[in-house]
């Protein structure tokens, strides 16, 4: 059987190293993206279970790097049946007390990296999926939004924001690339304990995020990455359009 050949954007870390592994190890050849190179990224790489997994780099908040990226992937896997678009920014902007010109600064660099960017790379895979020779028919788009884009992120408003526009674009883009077999989803998770997010819990601010789920603890990576595998699967086709809650049931609507 061929394997299916999958870019992960942002895989250096987190959730998008966790996403990288698991599809490595459920038989895909994968794409590590990062936005430069780096060791960690490299550690990733060296990590995956299996074989003819590569590095791919690429700023997705640059205009014209979505081609570049999608390019390196095809030319090093032979094509792109999974985009995981999982690369993003966060900012930190409370409205009261950010001054203007870094409130300007912080939303166009996070409409770029958590909207456009995606965007940019969905419409490369399709043009590449359109003319290849087998077709796109089973390929798939996983989109990692976040749970801020239904409850709310009063001090970082551009990422809630950003993120639910991405959850709309899953929707409207699984009902325009249905017809060519291609699915759409997402996932939104909560928090997530990862190398970036593990200095703030400390203290009172840990048990207050653990608290938020009644499952008692912080959701990890893997947690994340085991719901994207399986919306990355054939057997997930019918969930197209689906933005799956992953949050330890913190947030319900």
């Amino acid at each position: 059987m061929t394997r299916r050949c999958a870019l992960v954007t942002g895989g250096s870390r987190g959730i998008g190293a966790a996403v990288a592994t698991e599809l490595a190890a459920a038989g895909h050849r994968v794409a590590v993206h990062c936005r430069a190179g780096s060791a960690a990224a490299q550690d990733v790489l060296d990590r995956l279970p299996g074989t003819g997994h590569i590095l791919v780099t690429g700023d997705v908040g640059a205009p014209g790097a979505a081609r570049e990226i999608i390019d390196a992937a095809v030319a090093g896997l032979g094509t792109v049946d999974v985009l995981v678009n999982n690369a993003g920014v966060y900012a930190e902007q409370p409205v009261a007390t950010t001054s203007y010109e870094d409130w300007q600064a912080d939303w166009r660099r996070l409409v770029d990296v958590n909207l456009l960017g995606p965007a940019d790379l969905i419409w490369c895979l399709v043009d590449h999926l359109r003319h290849r020779l087998q077709g796109p028919q089973g390929a798939c788009v996983v989109n990692v939004g976040s749970r801020g884009a239904y409850r709310g992120e009063p001090d970082a408003p551009a990422y809630g924001a950003t993120k639910a526009a991405l959850h709309a674009l899953t929707q409207s883009l699984a009902q325009s690339l249905g017809p060519l077999g291609i699915a759409v989803t997402a996932v939104a998770p909560g928090f997530v304990r990862t190398d970036l997010t593990e200095p703030v819990l400390v203290g009172a601010v840990e048990e207050e995020v653990r608290s938020q789920s009644p499952l008692g603890r912080i959701a990890v990576p893997s947690d994340v990455a085991a719901a994207v595998a399986w919306l990355s699967s054939a057997r997930a086709e019918w969930c197209s359009g689906a933005v799956l809650d992953v949050n330890g049931a913190s947030h319900l609507r």
